[in-house]
């Protein structure tokens, strides 16, 4: 079975915000959630305990940055943060910026809609994007 996070990585014009031979950040087309960025160990690995602990700490450093370009661009209320994989088996992190009136709110955004988010702070979200990966990248310089 083919693995989804591999086949998005390796697709032409795939959401890559930054990538090294490790580790690929990527932003996540979710539209109630402008920001939405994931941090992917570029390997087939399933667990983070598959990685040795350099590697383990390397993938939660990215992590960490994707949370502070976010803070400090998006001003969320609160980020989340996931690791799954019961669908796609490959290491992965969801870095999530979440809003008190965001769709969801205060639920996860799996969860049952609980309201509409306004369209105009969607777009005022999403203009923030290129300033968010911007963040991100120099995060990832340092």
């Amino acid at each position: 079975m083919a693995c989804d996070l591999c086949k998005l990585l390796e697709a032409p014009g795939a959401a890559l915000i930054w990538g090294d031979r490790q580790l690929s950040v990527v932003a996540v087309d979710e539209a109630e959630y402008p920001g939405f960025t994931r941090v992917v160990w570029n390997a087939h690995v399933k667990e983070m305990t598959d990685l040795s602990p350099a590697e383990r700490s390397r993938v939660m450093e990215l992590v960490w940055a994707v949370e502070s370009a976010q803070r400090a661009v998006m001003a969320p209320e609160k980020i989340n943060l996931a690791s799954f994989g019961n669908m796609t088996p490959h290491v992965h992190w969801h870095v999530i910026p979440r809003y008190v009136g965001d769709a969801h709110f205060p639920n996860p955004t799996w969860a049952v809609t609980q309201r509409s988010s306004a369209p105009e702070v969607l777009a005022a979200r999403r203009a923030l994007l290129p300033a968010l990966h911007a963040a991100i990248i120099e995060r990832l310089k340092a």
